[in-house]
């Protein structure tokens, strides 16, 4: 039986022997970084620098609520804005594994730069065994290359540590929950954001569509379903297609937005959620009235294997 309260104790103490020096963190605010960023600042304290960073493919109102987070859980942490840089370097990009791998590298390549301006020589992720095991090396295969993994460059200059490396998300729940943070039961968000829930090219306007539709679907799920009965993940994915429709009396020819939820444990394996067709009359309903360049919306009835929870 897991124990987080013993794992903490335990990863404490081997921090403190294995960081000399000063580190940073990239934290997305999600459950995994969070619990990272807290174990390893109960071992090095003030020598942490949480570090957030604005891709511009994060969910709606989600820079504001990380820092939220981070000022509650007493971090010394940098809010960077990099949106710009991030979507230009994924200009016609349509690859998935090229997204995840220029992700990744962008993301090295901001943080060794705030760790030389913050004297750190350590950079500390919250990647955990289903990350890893994905991302493929040795006898395993590579189903899809995780940013924190697979974006890795082989000259890094700073030294990785990763405190949750072989802890799999339901562990990680009970540590956060044991740790009193706030985010414990909240939704995976992968760390590539909405790049990768735009199949195809990213630009502005896709991003702003598939933006509003995942704030959609969360809001409806969240007030149809109590915390125990909502699915594990719930999403929306902008397909790279579009159909023809009717807005009004008028002949319409727009996107199409697919809704994945699914039923998982360790996100290792997952189920397709059966959700109440009233709740998905209601986010169909919502999504092609409020986001008037969408005029079809599918539902992903796929388990995992064969499909993954995200498309890409």
């Amino acid at each position: 039986m897991f124990n987080p309260e013993t794992f903490i104790e335990e990863k404490v103490k081997e921090l403190r022997e294995e960081i000399k020096g000063k580190a940073i963190i990239a934290c997305s605010g999600g459950v995994d970084s969070t619990v990272a960023a807290k174990i390893v600042e109960m071992a090095i304290h003030e020598n942490l620098l949480v570090v957030f960073v604005d891709t511009g493919f994060m969910r709606k109102n989600e820079a504001e609520r990380v820092e939220k987070i981070f000022k509650n859980l007493g971090f010394n942490y940098r809010i960077l804005d990099s949106k710009e840089d991030f979507l230009s370097s994924l200009r016609n990009v349509v690859d998935p594994e090229k997204k995840r791998k220029i992700i990744g590298a962008k993301f090295i390549e901001i943080f060794e730069k705030v760790a030389k301006e913050f004297r750190a020589e350590y950079l500390v992720q919250g990647t955990i065994a289903p990350d890893w095991i994905e991302s493929g090396g040795g006898l395993r295969d590579t189903i899809k290359s995780h940013h924190n993994v697979g974006g890795l460059p082989e000259e890094m200059k700073l030294k990785l540590v990763e405190p949750l490396r072989d802890l799999y998300k339901d562990e990680v729940r009970k540590i956060a929950r044991y740790l009193g943070i706030e985010n414990a039961e909240r939704q995976p968000f992968p760390g590539p954001g909405l790049a990768i829930r735009i199949l195809g090219e990213i630009d502005d306007e896709k991003l702003e569509i598939v933006r509003e539709a995942n704030a959609i679907v969360e809001e409806e799920v969240e007030n149809f379903y109590d915390f125990d009965s909502r699915p594990w993940q719930y999403f929306a994915v902008l397909l790279p297609i579009r159909s023809v429709g009717v807005h009004g009396d008028k002949r319409a020819y727009g996107f199409t937005i697919a809704i994945r939820m699914v039923e998982s444990l360790d996100g290792m394996t997952a189920a397709y959620f059966k959700p109440s067709y009233e709740l998905l009359d209601r986010i169909a309903t919502r999504i092609t009235t409020e986001i008037k360049k969408v005029n079809r919306v599918v539902y992903d009835i796929t388990n995992k294997p064969p499909g993954t929870i995200e498309w890409e």
